[in-house]
């Protein structure tokens, strides 16, 4: 009998805690705020977009995306923890506003993305670089989208709430001024923005906007 692949220390973590994890991102309105922020930018998609949630976690950035109004041909989200994908797949079903019929979830690899190059619109990606390569994780997220394509990237920023998480959930937060260096090597920088600090969100993320060269 064939063995089943080992999880990692990341996937075993996230099966663990996926409802509290959900529960926690509901309570900080962390939807809403991704929502309005995706409305606000010139992301220049249609109804034949291809869009990637890369670390899709409990679904909350694709919630946000179908929130902000956007619709496209196929949403694929992907992420190593088959509870949180269980999770997210319930709220897609349920979720008034989002088109549930549309999102695949995967479960893979963000650095090893089960896509074939310049497949993709758009990538979203949420709190996902704290636990890989900076350096491998931009380059595959940049193999599967299209020439100019943009990448929404929300990382945890650095700073006193940053440094709690990094023991909370034992990821490594990245400097702005890295970020943007790794990033320019395969990304046009289109803005480096940051979330109202009204909104819970801002304690611990920040966003970069990135177009593929």
């Amino acid at each position: 009998m064939a063995q089943k692949p080992k999880k990692s220390k990341t996937q075993r973590f996230y099966d663990r805690i996926a409802d509290i994890h959900n529960l926690m991102m509901k309570v900080n309105g962390y939807q809403s705020s991704i929502a309005k922020l995706l409305r606000s930018l010139d992301l220049n998609l249609d109804k034949n977009s291809l869009i990637l949630d890369a670390g899709s976690g409990t679904g909350i950035v694709t919630l946000g995306f179908y929130g902000a109004g956007f619709r496209a041909q196929k949403t694929f989200a992907v992420d190593l923890s088959l509870n949180l994908l269980k999770i997210s797949r319930e709220q897609f079903e349920t979720d008034k506003q989002t088109d549930g019929n549309n999102i695949c979830v995967v479960q893979g690899d963000v650095l090893k993305l089960p896509f074939a190059d310049e497949t993709f619109d758009l990538v979203l990606s949420c709190g996902v670089l704290e636990y890989i390569s900076v350096e491998d994780g931009l380059k595959e997220f940049a193999r599967v989208l299209k020439k100019d394509a943009k990448l929404v990237l929300i990382p945890v920023r650095p700073s006193l709430v940053g440094s709690i998480l990094e023991k909370l959930y034992n990821f490594k937060t990245h400097s702005i001024e890295e970020t943007k260096k790794i990033a320019e090597s395969y990304f046009e920088i289109s803005g480096v923005r940051k979330f109202p600090f009204t909104e819970p969100i801002s304690w611990s993320k920040m966003v970069f906007l990135l177009q593929k060269k």
